[in-house]
């Protein structure tokens, strides 16, 4: 199974948005998403829990983890979130990055556009991969 690592640095917003659409969009088996950050948060920030759930999906579980060479074995393809110099790199992936206003603090209506964003990449991605 190929893997994609959506990463930023608190692993509480962006990432973890673009890793739940990712696997709610592929429902094959042949590839997956995971997210992971370099200085991990504590939780996902609250106004990214309720822009996703507004659509459906639910991050109330999801923890910041992060991102280890041990994570990043296997894996295939790497895609920032516009975190700058703080971005993780990581050997002989693929990667991409993707410049996102961090959804932080924001309002929820500038969350959920972030958040379609994130979907409209997201959807790009799959397309351009044929992983859908």
């Amino acid at each position: 199974m190929k893997t994609v690592i959506f990463a930023c640095v608190h692993n509480a917003g962006r990432s973890q948005m673009a890793a739940a659409y990712f696997n709610a969009l592929v429902k094959d088996g042949r590839v997956r998403a995971i997210s992971a950050g370099t200085e991990p948060g504590t939780q996902v920030h609250p106004e990214v829990l309720e822009a996703m759930k507004e659509i459906g999906i639910d991050l109330s579980n999801a923890k910041p983890q992060l991102l280890t060479q041990e994570l990043a074995e296997g894996a295939e393809t790497l895609i920032t979130m516009g975190c700058g110099d703080k971005c993780p790199v990581v050997p002989g992936l693929k990667r991409g990055d993707w410049p996102l206003e961090d959804p932080k603090g924001k309002p929820v209506e500038r969350v959920r556009e972030i958040r379609n964003e994130v979907r409209d990449r997201v959807q790009a991605l799959l397309q351009d991969r044929g992983w859908v």
